[in-house]
């Protein structure tokens, strides 16, 4: 008989386990409590939408829609996509069922998302990503308190030391028009030196040209004219709030005045917190506001700004949590005590003490089964005569812990 082939696990995905898991579960556990301390509430959207709500909201021209999106038609012909990030599908949601009642409304979620693209170190095709978004508020305010949160989740993970956050304003509609106009102006006089990539982003995404990575690109993306000089009033004064409630709040921050979007319906605030432990990937988390996305998908004009951040590369930044303690070991050394042992663990359990049973293989070797599984205490069933009783041995055990557990013991030995 020929020998079966095992599955290979598939190029660009990953299986998280032990030490990995731990660090991705401190990532979700610490985004967990710092929203709840900010008030936002946990939403879930589908993990697939039809295709448009993506190619409508991240652009038909760019990378992500042209390239990388996982599209597939269902059995009823309708274009479905996996979703490659979460603010398109809350948009959709927000109008889908009519949250605008709710606004101004403070949201975050999680999961998988999908990208088709080469695999590098922190990046997968399935991969994991946290969002906070904050829809139908339109003040300056709004987005202090997402870059707030976005500091405190870093200081909470304990990896805010060496990651720094860069701020760029893109301006109000008026702002933008100008600027774009100056660029495609400046870059058009360069023509000729441009990458072939940058040639195409002229035609329909110039201001992507200015964090082109190409070697040809950067003399001329460098020497582009600065967004500062056509601000308008309102815009100025917005990034100016800002940048002092970030101040007040106590956030660090660096100008950038080369990070940019694309997209027409960024406005004012874009934002990166990056650095330089994860080599060429540097980004962990990324957002901006976007007042013009939810009208782009056919809702009604309201404002908006959020964030992501990639779990993954999170996680890289922290180191491995430790295993969580094994309070208790229980172990039935005489046979036809492995029921006891059994009920015995349940009834510890059910009182919130971690513990497991070792009630199979040989008599004489399960004591040293459980020492090996190093718990704070080994309790071994005993009996004498007719009397049922147990010992404690405990190598790294409180004396409270210790009477804890003898308690529960004693109740479920003895019910009576």
């Amino acid at each position: 008989m020929s020998r079966i082939q095992p599955p290979a696990r598939v190029r660009g995905t990953q299986d998280i386990f032990r030490g990995e898991q731990r660090r991705f579960a401190r990532v979700l556990d610490a985004f967990d409590r710092v929203r709840r301390l900010y008030c936002f509430e946990r939403v879930e959207v589908p993990v697939f939408e039809d295709t448009q709500v993506f190619a409508r909201s991240i652009g038909e021209t760019t990378d992500v829609v042209s390239k990388e999106m996982y599209s597939f038609p269902d059995k009823g012909g309708d274009m479905l996509t996996l979703r490659p990030e979460f603010t398109a599908g809350i948009a959709r949601a927000y109008i889908s069922n009519g949250w605008q009642q709710y606004a101004p409304l403070k949201l975050v979620t999680s999961g998988a998302v999908f990208r088709y693209e080469r695999p590098q170190k922190g990046r997968y095709r399935q991969f994991h990503q946290i969002d906070a978004e904050l829809l139908g508020a339109p003040e300056p305010a709004a987005d202090v308190e997402l870059l707030t949160l976005a500091d405190q989740l870093l200081h909470e993970l304990g990896i805010a030391e060496g990651v720094t956050l860069k701020l760029n304003t893109l301006g109000d509609a008026e702002t933008r028009e100008a600027w774009r106009a100056a660029l495609v102006a400046h870059f058009t006089a360069h023509r000729g030196e441009l990458s072939e990539d940058s040639l195409t982003r002229l035609e329909k995404n110039p201001l992507r040209i200015l964090d082109s990575k190409d070697p040809r690109d950067r003399p001329i993306a460098d020497s582009a004219p600065d967004i500062d000089a056509y601000l308008t009033a309102g815009a100025r004064a917005f990034f100016d709030a800002v940048t002092a409630g970030l101040d007040a709040a106590g956030v660090r921050w660096e100008r950038d005045a080369r990070l940019v979007r694309g997209l027409d319906y960024y406005r004012h605030t874009a934002f990166e917190f990056v650095t330089d432990r994860l080599g060429a990937q540097g980004t962990v988390l990324a957002g901006g506001r976007y007042d013009g996305l939810v009208e782009s998908l056919g809702g009604p004009a309201t404002a908006g700004v959020g964030w992501a951040a990639g779990v993954e590369r999170l996680a890289m930044l922290l180191d491995e949590p430790a295993a969580e303690p094994l309070a208790v070991v229980v172990v039935a050394e005489e046979a036809g005590l492995e029921p006891l042992a059994s009920s015995a663990t349940a009834a510890l359990r059910k009182s919130g003490i971690r513990a497991e049973a070792v009630v199979t293989g040989s008599l004489k070797k399960r004591f040293d089964r459980a020492v090996k599984m190093a718990p704070r205490q080994v309790v071994t069933l005993k009996r004498s005569g007719d009397t049922l009783g147990f010992q404690q041995r405990g190598s790294g055990a409180e004396h409270d812990e210790m009477a804890a557990v003898a308690a529960v013991l004693n109740a479920a030995i003895d019910p009576a």
